[in-house]
């Protein structure tokens, strides 16, 4: 049995969701309209849509428990050109600390309590129990994994495991989340909006938030569809400021979207009413 597939069926039993990484660190499609991430004529899954591909499908949405399908037809022939094995860790309330230079690395131990590490090709993993939302880039060479994201599987690691702190959980927020300026002008009635009162405005942002924050699935797709009601009501009129974009992009990251995913559905929104 193949080294890697062997590694997934052990961690499986043991109740860790797990799934086949191929060169690049990239996961295989699970379907044929998947092979090489373009599913649905979405490529490398980038924009936002429906997705019509047999579940469980996708990246961390793919990682499972279950063996049939670990050893099933979907990844036939993925575990022979496997190159990593990667799991969920927010799917067994885990977090994922990853580090990615040593000064990174040094900056952890000097920092953060001390949990189990697992070292990597340029750093370390520092793995926490408890989960939270996934943030890439919350400071020079930090990346979080947890919800809605993969890591790769490296072994066990050594030292015991601790809860995860609030020191780690605060990463996330001290970072403010990039926000794309509007850039409309601003008419002559002082920003407000010519064809609405102020408080509708309001209650178009907080709806939104609210919107996005319900959320149980589809969650990029959602965000983008926000923004894009958002900027379709609000972007032409100079009364939408970087504020309100911040409020929605906070949303979005409670669900699990990074910066570059808000940043890119806003401007993907931007494209697509013409602004």
């Amino acid at each position: 049995m193949n080294a890697h597939l062997r590694t997934a069926l052990d961690l499986a039993a043991r109740g860790v969701p797990v799934m086949p990484l191929r060169v690049g660190k990239v996961p295989f499609g699970n379907c044929p309209a998947c092979r090489d991430n373009a599913c649905c004529g979405r490529p490398n899954m980038k924009t936002p849509g429906p997705c019509d591909c047999p579940r469980p499908c996708h990246a961390w949405a793919a990682a499972t428990t279950n063996p049939d399908v670990i050893t099933g037809p979907a990844w036939a022939g993925a575990w022979g050109q496997a190159q990593a094995v990667a799991y969920h860790p927010g799917g067994i309330g885990l977090t994922v600390v990853d580090l990615d230079h040593a000064e990174a690395v040094a900056w952890a131990r000097s920092t953060l309590p001390a949990t189990r590490t697992v070292p990597t090709t340029r750093g370390e993993h520092w793995i926490y129990r408890g989960a939270m939302p996934s943030v890439n880039a919350v400071r020079d060479g930090a990346d979080i994994k947890s919800t809605m994201v993969y890591a790769r599987w490296l072994g066990p690691g050594t030292g015991t495991m601790t809860t995860l702190p609030d020191v780690v959980r605060a990463l996330i927020v001290k970072k403010p989340s990039p926000v794309r300026p509007v850039t409309a002008p601003v008419p002559a009635g002082g920003g407000e909006c010519r064809h609405r009162t102020p408080a509708y405005l309001e209650r178009g942002i907080a709806m939104a938030e609210q919107r996005i924050t319900a959320a149980t699935s589809g969650v990029h797709a959602t965000v983008y569809r926000t923004f894009l009601a958002v900027l379709s009501a609000h972007g032409r009129c100079g009364c939408l400021t970087d504020a309100h974009a911040a409020r929605l992009f906070a949303a979005a990251q409670t669900k699990g979207e990074s910066p570059r995913h808000c940043v890119d559905a806003w401007s993907n929104a931007h494209t697509a009413l013409g602004m």
